[in-house]
């Protein structure tokens, strides 16, 4: 075969590939998949209760059928807490507008992050309960419930600030699924996290 046409086949084959990609985006699942009553479904987050900056209730339902990115941290934190909510922050300013889309942000620290601490917290980031609820609650179910979303949240004296918890931005969709895991302290880790909200915002539109 001459070069040419060699040439052609590749090029061919790059566009069409690149237009389905382009055309069908998708991101993977996380969520456990497991079998109930011989149907596969995807795990849930389990049923919650937690209090926010405002003193409202959040609890599954305040988050169902919304896109959502949540995270987990600490208002004392001397570490990576600044560097994410930096992060959290710009996506807030992002999606401000589309009310598909809700952040939700746990305290590992109950005891220090009361309701008026963060809702200090929440003012000198200029932020809106309706849209990021920095919630707080029962020391055991929030360090449970990051089990569920497979990320870390323990007490650690030899750790600064004195807890441990991961730097991961997850991000949920509107079935309650876990489809990403991204770096809440690296800008282009966060980037692709919006361009991954993106793709769910088109994948619930079809």
């Amino acid at each position: 075969m001459k070069m040419w046409k060699y040439s052609l086949i590749i090029l061919i084959t790059l566009i069409v590939g690149f237009s389905c990609t382009k055309e069908n985006p998708t991101i993977p699942i996380y969520s456990q998949k497991i079998e109930v009553n011989g149907d596969s479904i995807y795990t849930q987050i389990s049923d919650f209760q937690f209090i926010d900056q405002d003193s409202q209730y959040i609890t599954k339902e305040t988050l169902n059928g919304k896109i959502y990115i949540t995270d987990f941290f600490f208002t004392s934190c001397p570490t990576i807490c600044p560097r994410m909510k930096s992060q959290m922050k710009r996506l807030y300013d992002k999606f401000y507008d589309n009310s598909n889309i809700i952040f939700i942000s746990h305290s590992i620290d109950p005891n220090y992050d009361t309701v008026p601490v963060l809702k200090e917290f929440s003012d000198k980031l200029e932020i809106q309960s309706s849209k990021w609820h920095l919630v707080t609650g029962d020391r055991k179910e929030i360090y449970d419930i990051a089990k569920e979303y497979m990320v870390s949240a323990a007490e650690d004296p030899k750790a600064p600030g004195g807890f441990i918890h991961s730097g991961a931005f997850i991000l949920m969709d509107k079935k309650g699924r876990i489809r990403g895991y991204y770096d809440g302290t690296d800008e282009l880790k966060v980037n692709k996290l919006i361009e991954d909200i993106g793709i769910l915002l088109l994948e619930n539109e079809n």
